[in-house]
């Protein structure tokens, strides 16, 4: 992990918060903040940690990862990509992080003290409004998977995951995965014996064609129908 400071680096945070800050807030925004590089595997936001501080992925693609106490299981909540505003919950639930917030691959991080943010929105309406919706999207994301979890058979669930990272977050029909088969299954709340199996099944149906890392959705009608069907 390797920590840069340079304005260059900050267009990306800067074009987005800029719409609702005024130069002077955005220096003080800037100063409370440092730029991080994580690897593939790197906790950003570790779970039951006092929050400190909000994360603005600004490249990469992040998981957010729930670790069960009772039964030793990991959930993944959900996956985002950049740019995006992670553990925004903290603002608002201050005993301990949620949940961990983890890099799939390589990304380009801001975090920003929690305490000069929330001074900021307690100052500026519009801007603490949009960081509300920005915070709700990301719960949003995790409600729905917990619905598909909650509703739908094992098959229906792996598809809903295949079509969310292809829709959401490569943006692309055929995408490299990077997350494992083990995450795969933790996204899809079932085990990697049924991902390996249930993937392997499509692609002799040529609902998907995998190449190594790289999956691509050939029969989009029926993945869909599958997701469906549940």
């Amino acid at each position: 992990m390797i920590s840069e400071k340079n304005d260059k680096d900050y267009t990306i945070f800067e074009r987005m918060v800029m719409q609702f800050l005024k130069e002077e807030e955005f220096r003080i925004l800037k100063k409370a903040s440092v730029l991080l590089n994580f690897g593939k595997g790197e906790t950003i936001l570790k779970q039951g940690n006092r929050p400190t501080h909000i994360a603005f992925l600004q490249s990469g693609i992040a998981k957010f990862s729930f670790n069960s106490d009772t039964n030793d299981r990991t959930i993944i909540l959900t996956l985002v990509s950049a740019p995006k505003i992670l553990g925004g919950a903290n603002l608002f639930y201050k005993d301990n992080n949620l949940f961990s917030i983890v890099a799939v691959e390589k990304s380009e991080v801001i975090l920003i003290e929690s305490d000069v943010l929330m001074e900021l929105m307690k100052n500026n309406g519009v801007f603490s409004l949009a960081l509300f919706q920005l915070v709700s999207d990301m719960f949003k994301r995790a409600i729905l998977n917990f619905i598909s979890v909650a509703n739908k058979q094992k098959e229906g669930r792996i598809a809903d995951v295949i079509l969310y990272l292809s829709g959401e977050i490569y943006f692309n029909t055929t995408f490299n995965l990077s997350l494992t088969r083990k995450e795969l299954a933790e996204f899809a709340c079932c085990s990697v014996e049924n991902v390996i199996m249930t993937l392997s099944r499509w692609q002799h149906e040529k609902i998907i064609v995998i190449t190594g890392k790289q999956i691509e959705i050939t029969d989009m009608k029926k993945l869909q129908q599958i997701s469906k069907i549940g």
